[in-house]
């Protein structure tokens, strides 16, 4: 669906994108991430062709921007970061002055009125633009982006300046385009990315420094792929529990947070989700679990991990890369044996931890 080739982009001796490329197929919805003036939007402006490129190329469906610009601009719709409204008109007249636009080859009343109704503006359909709450603006700007059916969205920090219950509203606007159309999404909120994004591009001073899921990217950059639980007994009863389930690679006490409970970290064996088996054990054994979470990295951590090390002139990685033997094999053990119920730290060995 879309190619983007060795793309760079320079204004005077600034060089605002470097050397970029990567590739989108149809229908996945693909987060930009990156600090102010990283070049998310320079590269977004490129692929409308509504900025001229230094050196590489642009395609869309096959069509490259440059050289075959209208067909490639058929298959877009663009939101920029401020919506190309013109307030004075009414929001039927400013979509079917859009359409017009657009040389649409749809009947237009039928055409934009479903648009209308997809994006919920119905009730302000023949008001003046001018009069409308930032919400509301930001819809009609998602609607023309959408006249023509495009297969390609492209939408620039679309819940800019929005509050809370209307960040929500289009953020769930923009899931239920995902089923229907490609979809490139540029955000500074990194959890709206994590929502309704499948894959993230994290770009940082004109590059891209990571591109992967958010799951992938936590796995690759954290070691630390442990549970943490807290649930009610004792340290030994606990601990006795735990050990018996199929799938636990280690068990770490690290105290007692309330009255009545202990926490545990649980480091599980490869590919190996035992949530639910530890939960299944848990209630078997009548204690309540006060909670259960992954320790793996949040999207905000991975972001600003990146960043830094861009920063200081470190790249982490730009595809997910699994470790090596050598490496799994250096990397220190920790092993629970299940039948005698030690644990071994390199030379230390665990007793089994009585009942007190």
């Amino acid at each position: 669906m879309i190619e983007v080739s060795s793309l760079s982009k320079r204004y005077g001796n600034h060089l605002a994108v470097d050397d970029v490329s990567f590739s989108i197929k149809k229908g996945e919805v693909v987060g930009f991430l990156g600090p102010n003036g990283a070049g998310k939007s320079t590269i977004m402006n490129i692929m409308t062709g509504y900025l001229s490129l230094t050196a590489g190329s642009v395609s869309i469906d096959e069509f490259d921007i440059i050289e075959n610009p209208e067909e490639a601009k058929k298959r877009i719709g663009y939101l920029p970061e401020i919506p190309p409204l013109y307030t004075d008109m009414t929001v039927k007249e400013y979509l079917y002055f859009m359409y017009d636009l657009k040389k649409v080859s749809f009947p237009k009343k039928p055409h934009i009125e479903e648009i209308v109704r997809l994006v919920k503006i119905d009730n302000v359909y023949n008001r003046l633009i001018k009069n409308l709450s930032k919400g509301y603006r930001q819809r009609v700007g998602i609607a023309q982006a959408l006249i023509g059916n495009p297969d390609l969205l492209i939408l620039d920090e679309p819940t800019v300046g929005l509050d809370p219950k209307q960040i929500i509203e289009i953020r769930n606007l923009i899931s239920r385009l995902g089923k229907n159309h490609t979809i490139i999404l540029s955000s500074h909120i990194l959890s709206e990315i994590q929502e309704v994004c499948e894959r993230i591009i994290i770009i940082n001073s004109g590059k891209i420094i990571a591109d992967d899921t958010a799951e992938n990217l936590s796995k690759n950059l954290s070691d630390d792929h442990t549970l943490s639980i807290r649930v009610t007994g004792t340290e030994a009863e606990i601990y006795k529990i735990l050990s018996s389930v199929s799938g636990v690679k280690d068990l770490r006490f690290v105290g007692s947070k309330e009255a009545g409970t202990v926490d545990y970290i649980i480091e599980p064996k490869e590919n190996c989700d035992i949530r639910a088996a530890v939960s299944e054990r848990l209630t078997e054994r009548k204690k309540t679990i006060l909670s259960f979470r992954s320790n793996e990295m949040t999207l905000e951590q991975i972001f600003l991990r990146l960043t830094d090390a861009a920063d200081k002139g470190t790249q982490l990685f730009t595809k997910a890369t699994p470790k090596t033997e050598t490496e799994e094999k250096d990397a220190p053990k920790v092993k629970v044996d299940l039948e005698s119920g030690e644990a071994t730290v390199g030379e230390a060995t665990l007793p089994e931890k009585e009942d007190k």
